[in-house]
């Protein structure tokens, strides 16, 4: 978007910057790698069962951090109180599931 403001003789021109696909193609390009290693892990019968958890948990983590940046536009300006609001749910989420295992062990 451009917009112009004329003061007397002089032109300001701003141009607000504008995310092509490429950004996009390479988003989803790395979540589909991030689903062949996982699937991989996973169809490779051989594979420790103790690294396959930890692995599919690493490439959860990083599939959400895509979605989210690249997807759901949360790296861009002006997503601070959703981004907030988020940390809020996941801090309320892991305290229910922290007391949860602890009620369960006490």
């Amino acid at each position: 978007m451009v917009s112009q403001e004329t003061n007397g003789t002089q032109a300001v021109k701003r141009h607000q910057r504008h995310e092509g696909p490429q950004k996009h193609i390479i988003a989803f390009v790395f979540s589909i790698v991030l689903t062949l290693i996982a699937f991989a892990a996973v169809a490779a019968g051989g594979v420790n069962a103790a690294f396959t958890v930890i692995l599919l948990l690493v490439m959860a983590v990083l599939q959400v951090l895509v979605q989210l940046g690249y997807w759901m536009h949360m790296k861009d300006k002006g997503h601070m109180i959703p981004i907030l609001f988020m940390f809020g749910g996941f801090f309320v989420a892991f305290t229910a599931v922290i007391a949860a295992l602890y009620w369960m062990w006490w």
